[in-house]
């Protein structure tokens, strides 16, 4: 199944170098979503494929906690700030992404899990866009609300970002100030990012 946009996304401001494939630079993360329920083919295809994310020593510490009906989303959005509430209601799906704190093999501290939880983030995310499907991760959630509320053990687990996954839609349904964002951001030039021989 592959879900396609429904108008035509400006990509002008962005400047890829010659080669890079337009899966990378034609991900975007759009705020305006049309509800519509996702396969459960599909969703398998989506998270198996942060499964094969690299993590250090193969721990692959990633959790992803995702809504599963209406109940359990309505209980996700509310875990969300409000201001992202006002647009995530009309996603298909929301999520949370977590983080095993501890390797599993000795317990001591995993100083690059959320290094590669990011790895796996973006491994779904992009598996998301084959389908034609979106994704937005948000910072904007109440972390401590959501420990408490799934449950989640603060010695174990970091609450890293919360997401939203769903079919683009035109932005009518936004706030103006949300419809007028609602375009694919720049990006800082290669030169600001790559550093030959030395930060300098």
């Amino acid at each position: 199944m592959q879900y396609f946009d429904n108008y035509q996304i400006n990509f002008e401001k962005r400047n890829p170098a010659k080669g890079v494939d337009p899966l990378f630079y034609k991900r975007w993360s759009p705020r305006s979503f049309k509800k519509n329920e996702i396969p459960e083919d599909v969703l398998l295809a989506i998270f198996d494929a942060a499964r094969w994310a690299p993590s250090c020593y193969n721990e692959q510490p990633w959790v992803f906690l995702t809504s599963s009906g209406k109940k359990d989303f309505d209980l996700f959005l509310s875990l969300l700030l409000e201001s992202n509430q006002t647009w995530a209601c009309n996603c298909s799906l929301i999520g949370f992404i977590l983080g095993r704190k501890k390797f599993t093999a000795n317990k001591k501290d995993n100083p690059w899990s959320s290094f590669d939880c990011g790895a796996a983030w973006m491994s779904m995310t992009l598996q998301a866009r084959k389908y034609g499907l979106y994704t937005h991760g948000m910072a904007g959630i109440k972390k401590e609300e959501i420990y408490k509320t799934m449950d989640i053990p603060k010695d174990d687990y970091k609450v890293i970002c919360g997401f939203t996954l769903g079919i683009i839609e035109f932005p009518d349904n936004l706030s103006p100030e949300l419809s007028a964002r609602e375009q694919p951001s720049e990006r800082l030039s290669l030169k600001k990012i790559w550093k030959k021989g030395g930060l300098k």
